[in-house]
């Protein structure tokens, strides 16, 4: 039985190896990707049984992408396949800045299609915790789908973890974006963001005044990715920052996924949310996301580069 349900897309990330742009880029490496998908596989590596919630295409890459999940024990039934769309593809070069360019090939792709009939309550028996992101907000009729998702985890008491995951090129008009991710916030327990899309997301580059905008409308904790230099947490008792850790970076994608996999995981081991909130427990599972995220980045790809428990424990201990 899962304790997590992670909602959203599932795609074919292509990776450029040179250190350029996506045009200058002279080739690509197929990889598995879609930021939930990450975290599903993540928690899953971590000890932590979870559900995949989205929809690929009914052709080779479909099949390819949902064998991997499924490989790796995270429970495909809401994993749907429709021969409506394919599978959507991500084009990436990480520069060595650690900056992403990004160009989606979804118009659009099968995640988007997903219909809010697809959910049901029987997709949160016995979960605990349900985990989205923004890509799926941007197209109908998955938007309707994940806000369907979001409000029945909230009527059941289950605790809902929001990442913005800010992708600027598949949102038409970046108004509505923030307007639909706002209203996603208004719905999470746990808000995380990376340093980039802060500004963006809260209208402020500052840490704690945009941390209290967003518990201002209901979420209880705040945690900000902010690469090498550690993440930042917030909640009503206070706030700190946990450093990051010195690796050898070999590709960033997925490093976030990491991170909050490892986080996620750690707010687990509290009954309730309430037990986790507090500066030893917040510092505690921001040095063990942190060195989720680190290690994602120390291997190529974002799934395959997915650490496993043991992994993390030995490197905490080497720290």
């Amino acid at each position: 039985m899962a304790e997590v349900v992670s909602f959203g897309e599932l795609l074919v990330d292509m990776v450029s190896d040179a250190d350029v742009s996506l045009g200058e880029a002279p080739r690509f490496l197929k990889a598995p990707g879609g930021a939930p998908a990450n975290v599903a596989v993540g928690l899953q590596r971590l000890g932590i049984a979870t559900r995949f919630v989205g929809q690929v295409g009914n052709e080779p890459f479909g099949d390819w992408l949902k064998a991997i999940v499924a490989r790796e024990n995270v429970d495909t039934g809401y994993l749907l396949q429709t021969d409506q769309a394919r599978t959507t593809i991500a084009f990436v070069a990480t520069r060595a800045d650690g900056k992403k360019d990004i160009c989606f090939y979804r118009n659009p792709g099968a995640d988007a299609l997903l219909v809010p009939e697809a959910i049901d309550e029987a997709l949160f028996k016995g979960v605990r915790l349900f985990h989205c992101g923004s890509v799926s907000l941007s197209e109908n009729p998955c938007q309707e789908a994940q806000f369907k998702a979001a409000r029945l985890a909230r009527e059941k008491g289950i605790l809902v973890s929001f990442d913005p995951n800010w992708r600027p090129s598949i949102w038409d008009d970046h108004d509505r974006a923030h307007h639909l991710i706002w209203e996603m916030i208004a719905l999470a327990d746990v808000v995380k963001a990376a340093e980039e899309e802060w500004e963006f997301v809260t209208g402020t580059a500052d840490f704690e005044a945009g941390s209290e905008k967003i518990r201002s409308h209901g979420p209880r904790l705040v945690v900000i990715t902010r690469g090498e230099n550690g993440a930042y947490f917030n909640f009503a008792g206070g706030q700190g920052s946990v450093a990051g850790n010195a690796v050898e970076a070999i590709d960033t994608l997925g490093a976030g996924d990491a991170f909050v996999a490892g986080l996620l995981a750690q707010l687990l081991q509290y009954r309730e949310l309430g037990e986790a909130l507090n500066n030893k427990a917040l510092h505690n599972a921001l040095r063990f996301a942190n060195a989720c995220g680190g290690l994602a980045a120390t291997k190529a790809g974002a799934i395959p580069a997915l650490p496993i428990l043991e992994e993390v424990n030995r490197f905490l201990i080497k720290e």
